[in-house]
């Protein structure tokens, strides 16, 4: 069974909208894009980078999808798994792609990404896709969380954890704070959640 491992740059403040680029998603008339750009460093890229050289599959919205289908075909160099690795992209309006291999999924996205999960095969790595991550928290299909947690705080903006979470407890598996500030940390699913007496 295949791990869906959600990878994600974020705020103090849950914010996950728009870490790369002004123009990235603008919606809700956000206007913090690009906040990651201060707080890059030397350690941050080898992370980065380590994690980009796993093994995987790619689970992600039509909006990622569609900001990354015209850049990473010309940039192998930079990430040479993302061109061969197939793409599952949960869209109901596209349905083809030059970029291959690409998998469109319509319909019950959770129904068939818990498919895809029974499938032998990589991990799949989900990066941004807010919309989409709502979907595989309220179905309680995210194994682990990779976060490269930010020291700011923006008060506005799509956030990961939204209503209709699944309640769940998690472990700290490996942890590394950058010299610039950004907490990188994997958390492993391990259960239900439990409470004090």
């Amino acid at each position: 069974m295949r791990s869906i491992i959600v990878l994600e740059h974020i705020t103090l403040d849950g914010v996950i909208q728009a870490a790369s680029g002004p123009e990235e998603d603008i919606s809700g008339g956000f206007e913090h894009g690009g906040w990651v750009a201060p707080y890059s460093d030397a350690v941050l890229g080898t992370l980065l980078r380590r994690q980009m050289n796993l093994p995987f599959d790619l689970l992600i919205g039509r909006k990622t999808f569609e900001i990354w289908e015209p850049y990473w075909p010309h940039h192998a160099d930079i990430w040479p798994g993302v061109n061969t690795a197939t793409k599952y992209v949960a869209s109901n309006t596209r349905t083809s792609s030059e970029w291959q291999p690409t998998v469109f999924l319509n319909g019950d996205i959770a129904g068939k990404v818990a498919e895809i999960k029974r499938r032998q095969g990589p991990d799949l790595h989900v990066w941004g896709s807010g919309g989409l991550l709502q979907t595989l928290l309220k179905h309680n299909l995210v194994d682990t969380f990779w976060l490269m947690i930010y020291p700011i705080t923006l008060g506005v903006g799509k956030r990961l954890f939204a209503d209709g979470t699944i309640p769940a407890a998690f472990r700290v598996t490996e942890s590394e704070v950058t010299p610039n500030g950004v907490i990188v940390v994997n958390y492993e699913r391990t259960g239900a959640v439990t409470t004090g007496k």
